[in-house]
């Protein structure tokens, strides 16, 4: 299956719950020096602001969380654990701080060049299983915060489509604060989606 049209800024400017239900299925593409890798969007959570005690916006405007803050249709990328990049699309209004973070891709494209990049791992399916895990395996990194989703290093595509009865909806998870909210979407049965 070949890689549709980019998807548009607009397509962030909604509700963060629907845009992270609406982003499985589509194809999250990197390009580096190293070469392209990409995957399909398979698990995602949504935070969905300020009031949201595990959205990084609950401590307001800072030099961290203003990507947050700016136009629908950009990557808000951080740094977890003083090792992990993870990555997200930001969504809804300017100055309404909320972002879909990618869990899980199944990997398409690129897959050498994502088992160069993550040695140790010794199934296919633990390439990306994992938001950080993903990150290394695409050669995401902080140099890609704030940077547009319709164009340059990072995209997202068009790709698939997940009907409603493939789709789970739990508890986000790997977070203390305002866990058992059901702010997570996920590929039933699929092998990339992370454990927890």
């Amino acid at each position: 299956m070949k890689p549709g049209r980019i998807v548009p800024a607009s397509f962030y400017e909604r509700e963060t719950e629907l845009v992270a239900r609406d982003m499985l299925g589509m194809l999250l593409q990197c390009r580096t020096e190293q070469g392209t890798a990409s995957g399909i969007i398979v698990e995602t959570e949504a935070y969905v602001g300020e009031h949201d005690a595990a959205c990084h916006a609950v401590a307001g405007r800072t030099a961290r969380t203003a990507p947050l803050y700016e136009r629908a249709g950009i990557a808000y990328v951080y740094f977890i654990y003083g090792m992990y990049w993870c990555v997200n699309a930001v969504t809804r209004a300017p100055g309404s701080p909320s972002a879909v973070l990618v869990r899980a891709i199944e990997p398409v494209e690129g897959i050498e060049l994502m088992r160069r990049r993550r040695p140790h791992a010794r199934r296919e399916r633990d390439l990306t299983n994992g938001p950080g895990k993903l990150c290394l395996a695409l050669g995401i990194t902080g140099t890609m915060n704030r940077q547009s989703l319709q164009r340059g290093s990072l995209v997202i595509r068009d790709y698939r489509s997940f009907p409603d009865a493939d789709v789970a909806i739990t508890p986000r998870i790997g977070i203390r604060h305002a866990a058992e909210w059901p702010l997570r979407w996920l590929v039933r049965d699929n092998e990339f989606v992370s454990k927890g």
